[in-house]
């Protein structure tokens, strides 16, 4: 179809497709187990087929990998099991040859504790990096400041004997908290990002940023209210109203886009988790002078795939023009796959492919994490190979992170199905040899080619890619919604339940049966949607 000027005049990034990439399990091109920078490079035409707009590599950055790459120590380097700046330079070259963009992870809240300026922070309370981080006395008991907690479990202060303080850390006692209240330490991170900008870096993915400035008071957070949700650590018995969420996070937002709008369409996306997300997403999304986009975790730990939770999720974003731009993960490396949380086992095909397609119709950008596109699923990691430090500490009522970190399977003729030479890092599912890219690859009812019919349809009609949403039913198992742009009207009939059912349209003009899986329209005009189907219409 030919484009429009309303087409033409959107940025890049409204309404991208982006795909993301966990490097350490991606490919190993070195044959140590882990996944490197080189192994991306060398497959970055599979993501190229989706017809993606853009890649998100998470953290690949000089690390201990105590969180593995989220403990920065050097944020202008990448760790060696990872490669080299060169071959990072080689990867922005090929991806920008293939037309993909390339964003990467900024982690503003917290370093690693062998992070120089942290060993400079932590020698004394006098040198020029004292204040860098976040220190406080012991009470006169000897006790933490306050009654913080962190996200892994127990307090969130750790005693330091070189300063006779406690310093913050909201996750990991080797991540200690910045004090991005400081200028010098904001300038510091924005000399990083304008480090990997004039490397050719399209964007940035913001890590924790609500977590990046906290009460100066050190005041204890106040008891949460009872609730049916099941506790499993310290962190979630507090409303957490005073390690995060700070009112003047949004003014170092705007210091953080002034630099960025130094360059051409770079785009940025916030991750803002918390009881308070949606007031904080849109905050840091505000106007044009803060983010491009942010998302949430709407879906990413949901128990159930409903309409109603669909509903809700898009509504928060209504088409004003104070309100920001959103973006929207079923998966991620953090949350469990999909497919295994929404879906019996008889119908994952099903629903993958159904579920791949509501991403691909909603309003904003969609991410897809890696693996999505094959249909995988989550993996049950013994204990005595788990990696993840939070499910390790919290065993065993923390879902372990490392179930959906586990290795791309590329071609199940090769040993370690193509991810490498050797054993990698973490062991693959037992069944996802039989969902290698070489086996979906040139089969059209593949989870994979219909992957790329979606991205291809989200692609093709602007109404898809970047128009407003109209919410029709939401009720049930069915959900149905239009999508509108410039003339175009798109409707979409999803049904997330394994019942059949039925939809009649109201509108009475002809509609174009666009995709199709599991639909029929009888002869009476009543649509009939099958278990997990889904049916896009075009009224052109």
């Amino acid at each position: 179809m030919a484009q429009t000027a309303h087409e033409i005049i959107q940025p890049w990034w409204r309404g991208a497709a982006i795909y993301q990439i966990y490097p350490r399990s991606f490919a190993d091109s070195n044959g140590d187990g882990i996944g490197d920078l080189p192994g991306i490079t060398q497959n970055l035409e599979h993501i190229s087929s989706l017809g993606v707009d853009a890649i998100w590599i998470s953290p690949f950055f000089t690390s201990p990998m105590k969180d593995f790459g989220y403990d920065v120590a050097d944020y202008c380097d990448v760790d060696p099991i990872f490669g080299t700046l060169d071959d990072f330079d080689n990867l922005v070259a090929r991806a920008h040859s293939l037309k993909l963009k390339v964003t990467i992870d900024q982690v503003f809240s917290h370093t690693s504790d062998i992070h120089s300026w942290f060993t400079q922070s932590r020698s004394s309370r006098d040198n020029d990096k004292a204040d860098w981080y976040v220190w406080a006395d012991a009470k006169a008991d000897g006790s933490p400041p306050n009654n913080w907690q962190s996200v892994f479990g127990g307090p969130a202060w750790t005693w330091d004997a070189r300063r006779g303080q406690y310093y913050l850390h909201n996750f990991l006692s080797s991540q200690p908290q910045l004090n991005v209240h400081n200028i010098e330490v904001q300038d510091a991170l924005l000399n990083v990002s304008k480090f990997w900008l004039d490397r050719g870096v399209d964007g940035f993915r913001i890590d924790a940023l609500n977590f990046a400035m906290h009460d100066p008071q050190l005041r204890d957070n106040p008891p949460a209210p009872p609730s049916n949700k099941k506790r499993t650590r310290s962190f979630d018995f507090q409303l957490r109203q005073f390690n995060q969420s700070h009112p003047d996070i949004p003014i170092f937002i705007e210091r953080i886009r002034a630099l960025l709008d130094q360059y051409d369409g770079i785009f940025t996306v916030a991750e803002v988790g918390g009881d308070d997300a949606e007031r904080e997403m849109k905050l840091f999304t505000h106007g044009d002078q803060r983010l491009n986009s942010a998302y949430g975790f709407n879906f990413l730990y949901a128990e159930k795939l409903t309409p109603a939770l669909v509903r809700e999720a898009v509504e928060q974003w209504p088409e004003e023009t104070h309100i920001g731009w959103p973006s929207w993960a079923f998966e991620n490396h953090d949350a469990p796959r999909a497919v295994s949380r929404w879906a019996a086992p008889q119908y994952r095909h099903e629903f993958a492919a159904m579920k791949i397609m509501l991403l691909a119709c909603l309003r904003g950008n969609i991410i897809i994490y890696q693996g999505e596109e094959l249909g995988l699923t989550q993996v049950d990691i013994p204990f005595d190979m788990l990696q993840d430090p939070e499910a390790i500490a919290n065993w065993p009522l923390t879902l372990s992170r490392d179930g959906v970190r586990t290795p791309m399977p590329w071609d199940d003729k090769r040993e370690f199905l193509g991810f490498g030479t050797v054993q990698p890092w973490l062991p693959f599912g037992d069944d996802h040899g039989a969902m290698a890219v070489n086996i979906q690859n040139n089969d059209e009812n593949s989870i994979l080619s219909l992957t790329r019919k979606a991205i291809r349809l989200r692609k093709e009609y602007a109404a898809l890619r970047h128009g407003g949403i109209k919410i029709l039913i939401a009720n049930d198992d069915l959900l149905v919604f239009e999508r509108h742009a410039e003339g175009q009207c798109i409707s979409c009939i999803f049904n997330l339940g394994m019942e059949t059912r039925h939809y009649m349209p109201v509108k009475p003009e002809k509609w174009q049966i666009i995709y199709n899986e599991g639909g029929n329209i009888s002869q009476a005009g009543s649509w009939q949607i099958g278990a997990y189907g889904a049916m896009i219409m075009s009224n052109i």
